[in-house]
């Protein structure tokens, strides 16, 4: 069974930083493109970053200079550095992984989401 967790939110003053972490476990062969998402109450859900098998990145205007997602692919994991913190990046942080498993089908898998709030 493949499992996703996620973690690094939590409470942060308006020009802080945070860290947001995301591993991928289970009866994986390897992962493939990976993403970070958020959502704010009554909002749609966003895309923030994305990071592809050649590391090449793409991120939302809003968070380019401040966000960095990166990848560490022996240990099935990604991240999300966030530099610079203002109010509008109040959101539960969602990640995702697109895995290879040994048997069955690839398919994305979703973290269960991490709350950052932005206040002062």
């Amino acid at each position: 069974q493949v499992q996703v967790v996620e973690s690094g939110g939590g409470l942060v003053q308006p020009g802080g930083s945070l860290r947001l972490s995301c591993a991928a476990s289970g009866r994986i062969l390897s992962v493939g493109s990976m993403g970070w998402y958020r959502q704010a109450p009554g909002k749609q859900r966003e895309l923030v970053a994305t990071i592809d098998t050649d590391d090449s990145t793409r991120y939302t205007d809003s968070v380019k200079g401040r966000f960095t997602i990166s990848r560490d692919n022996a240990k099935k994991m990604m991240f999300l550095q966030m530099n610079s913190l203002k109010f509008e990046d109040t959101a539960v942080y969602y990640c995702r992984f697109f895995v290879i498993p040994f048997s069955g089908v690839s398919a994305n898998y979703w973290g269960q989401g991490t709350q950052v709030t932005v206040s002062s």
